[in-house]
């Protein structure tokens, strides 16, 4: 067995077994689990997902929100453990694969169209 196939081995073992089918455009809930001292919350990040890039176990996605006026964003592993759960919350109708203009535009521009 040669070093590709270990680490293919080790990668598939850390890979979750049920993801949720979402694409880039998609409004979405992300439970987050975190960690304060010895407690552990679960926090709940609601954006329009503005990418998804990378394969296999080092997927990730990255969501946009507006909070209090100003622009956050964050990166999610899919498979990581802290991700306790994505939901879709509204299906967007995109032509990008990145909606990196987004971040450029406020108020009602800044929205996605929703799919029927």
């Amino acid at each position: 067995m040669n070093a590709k196939e270990i680490i293919g081995k080790i990668e598939d073992e850390q890979k979750k077994t049920e993801i949720p089918e979402f694409n880039v455009g998609d409004t979405v809930r992300v439970s987050n689990k975190i960690k304060e001292g010895n407690k552990e919350r679960i926090q709940i990040f609601e954006g329009t997902v503005l990418k998804k890039q990378g394969g296999s176990n080092r997927e990730t996605f990255t969501v946009r929100k507006i909070s209090s006026g100003v622009g956050v964003e964050k990166t999610f592993p899919i498979h990581s453990p802290n991700v306790e759960k994505v939901e879709v919350v509204r299906r967007g109708k995109v032509r990008r694969a990145k909606l990196n203009y987004l971040r450029d535009r406020v108020g009602k521009r800044a929205k996605v169209k929703e799919t029927i």
